[in-house]
């Protein structure tokens, strides 16, 4: 396994020893120097999906005998924030970053200083425009979000107005959840109306303020899909204030609220992913990544739906998290 890597170029050294000298202690340390080190940055800490990301990284860090910090930014519309903390990690000089993007382009000129630095740098989540990650680790999120549209097409009888609310149009994740439901409902369901794509930051209390704007407009929506657990919830919300009923709501992710919501049938059903498993894939992968082994380009952590008649079955239980 590599120690710590020398030998970059004078310009990106001198900067990430500036970096060093000015950086922020974050209380998470740069690794004790006896362990190998990974770095990892995630898109936020506002939903208890990218906890759970943290606690797989940290049981797998555990078994491979690394050390590792976890950071994101309070809200998952911080992407400056975002930015300063991948540049603090690379300042450290790990020996491996994770990092899940909020901008799959912003991030191009601190991922080249990690690899003009030969820091391997393990996508998660939420790739990026870039052939510098050795592997991404996630979710197929196009994929997952057929489904979605599946789901929520039955749901409806084929027919009538749905709205989205997607979390944001900046990220991967937020554009393959688009794009995916969209693509199958245009293609399966040509009686179902799509209505405009709204964004709404991940943010619950704005989620809920798009939905109910949504139905004054539109009092004939059967159906909504919620592109990650804040937009889920926000819609939820915003069809309670605005007093509306037979709605099918589909939503992503997990959480307390969507699985008290599913249970209550309040709201249908979601795609859940696997965050444990992503968490406990990104170290994997980064353990391998700093060993020299070649990595395939996407690492797939798997999908669920659930809804009311499975909530409970083992498989589905062992990938939500409250």
């Amino acid at each position: 396994m590599n120690t710590k890597r020398w030998g970059a170029g004078l310009a990106a050294l001198t900067l990430a020893l500036g970096l060093a000298a000015c950086a922020k202690d974050d209380g998470g340390g740069a690794g004790s120097g006896d362990k190998p080190y990974i770095a990892i940055v995630s898109k936020g800490f506002q939903h208890q999906f990218w906890q759970a990301v943290k606690q797989g990284a940290e049981e797998e860090a555990k078994r491979q005998g690394v050390e590792i910090t976890f950071e994101g930014p309070a809200t998952e519309a911080d992407i400056e924030a975002q930015m300063t903390m991948l540049t603090n990690a690379l300042a450290k000089q790990p020996d491996a970053i994770g990092f899940a993007a909020l901008d799959s382009q912003a991030a191009a000129p601190l991922l080249e200083e990690a690899q003009a630095a030969e820091i391997p740098v393990i996508a998660f989540d939420s790739g990026v425009e870039s052939d510098i990650p050795v592997t991404t680790a996630a979710t197929d999120n196009s994929a997952a979000a057929a489904e979605a549209a599946k789901r929520l097409s039955e749901l409806v009888g084929g027919k009538g107005k749905v709205g989205i609310v997607v979390h944001d149009q900046t990220s991967l994740t937020g554009q393959q959840r688009r794009d995916g439901f969209i693509e199958w409902m245009e293609e399966n369901a040509p009686d179902i109306e799509v209505l405009p794509v709204q964004y709404g930051a991940g943010d619950q209390a704005k989620s809920a303020d798009i939905a109910k704007s949504i139905l004054s407009a539109n009092p004939d929506v059967v159906g909504f899909y919620g592109a990650n657990e804040g937009s889920a919830i926000g819609v939820l919300k915003g069809i309670e204030e605005a007093g509306a009923t037979d709605i099918a709501v589909v939503g992503f992710d997990s959480g307390k609220a969507q699985i008290d919501a599913i249970k209550s049938g309040a709201e249908a059903g979601a795609i859940t992913q696997n965050p444990v498993g992503m968490g406990e894939e990104l170290v994997k992968a980064a353990v391998k990544a700093m060993d020299g082994e070649e990595l395939p380009e996407t690492i797939d952590t798997g999908f669920y739906w659930y809804d009311k008649s499975n909530i409970d079955d083992p498989e589905i239980a062992a990938v939500l998290y409250e």
